[in-house]
């Protein structure tokens, strides 16, 4: 009885519920946990710590990385009874917040390493295609080294992770956020990494600090659904960009995950394909394309890239129409 209590205690936590629905879905590592669950990772250390006392969870190692999942005792018979109240219980919660935010989580994780084949070969379809070194952040590296040294705005830049990313390559990087604190901690990054050619500035989407004509390329990665008015957004970007430069968007599609209003702060449900293009064009943008950044089956969410390009000034034209 004193173990049964002990158990029962110990799923009585909503985080260690959470973290057994999601092992039951895949193997997973701490920092991939950290992600899903939020929680700060000493936090998800110790609740799969208990877990794994209690003969919930297994712990192997492979490939230089420590993987938890479910425990094979828990289909066991003295197990099994339990185990099938635990599923249904998940099953009933499938509609709350919590639980489809933990979801959306997982499958943004379980595509990021699938992306990342050089360390995950299991996950590729074809084990013949691994090769050691090859990673979508190196061929990005790689594409960054035919591009001149153009000026980038990031605009709704969050932690700054891209704002770093492309300071690679680009002359200087402009990162705009309305956040104090998430300021702080993208500058904090920087002073990290040792990068000199990012400016961090807090800012309004819809009211830059930024002069007219000042940027070759402003991108809006994420943002745009978090703003008030996100066609007023794209206006202010392409506002800012040069003649001849370009406005990029990746966003998400149309969706009905209505949880990422209460959870993520998101202002809208994603963006059909011809409103991204439409906002784009009303913003006197030209050669506006739409198409699929990422997609996979089962998850919710489908990244859309949207471009387009401001016109070059008139003047510029007509010089070049006559010196033709």
């Amino acid at each position: 009885m004193r173990h049964a209590s002990a158990l029962y205690r110990l799923l009585g936590d909503e985080a260690r519920l959470r973290l057994l629905r999601v092992l039951d879905r895949e193997r997973l590592n701490v920092t991939e946990l950290t992600s899903i669950i939020g929680l700060a990772q000493s936090g998800v250390s110790r609740h799969l710590g208990m877990l794994k006392d209690a003969g919930l969870v297994s712990e192997h190692k492979d490939a230089g990385y420590t993987w938890f999942r479910l425990a094979p005792a828990l289909s066991e018979d003295g197990q099994r009874a339990l185990w099938q109240a635990l599923q249904e219980q998940f099953a009933a919660a499938a509609g709350d917040p919590d639980v489809q935010a933990d979801e959306a989580r997982l499958q943004e994780v379980l595509r990021l390493r699938k992306e990342n084949f050089d360390r995950h070969i299991a996950d590729a379809r074809d084990a013949r295609q691994f090769v050691p070194g090859r990673s979508w952040a190196a061929w990005s590296r790689a594409l960054g080294f035919l591009l001149p040294p153009l000026k980038v705005a990031d605009l709704g830049c969050g932690d700054g992770y891209l704002a770093i990313e492309a300071s690679r390559w680009a002359s200087r990087v402009i990162a705009v956020d309305r956040s104090k604190l998430v300021l702080e901690r993208a500058r904090a990054l920087g002073a990290r990494r040792r990068v000199t050619n990012v400016v961090w500035k807090r800012g309004e989407l819809e009211k830059l600090p930024i002069k007219d004509a000042t940027i070759d390329v402003a991108l809006l990665s994420q943002a745009l659904h978090h703003a008030a008015n996100p066609a007023h957004a794209v206006a202010e970007a392409a506002r800012i960009t040069v003649p001849g430069g370009r406005v990029i968007v990746l966003d998400l599609r149309q969706h009905q995950e209505t949880w990422v209003r209460a959870k993520l702060g998101d202002r809208r449900l994603g963006f059909r394909d011809e409103e991204l293009e439409a906002m784009l064009t009303d913003a006197g943008l030209r050669d506006a394309r739409v198409g699929v950044g990422a997609r996979k089956v089962g998850d919710p969410f489908t990244v859309l890239i949207a471009s387009g390009r401001k016109p070059e000034a008139a003047s510029r034209t007509t010089k070049r129409r006559s010196g033709s």
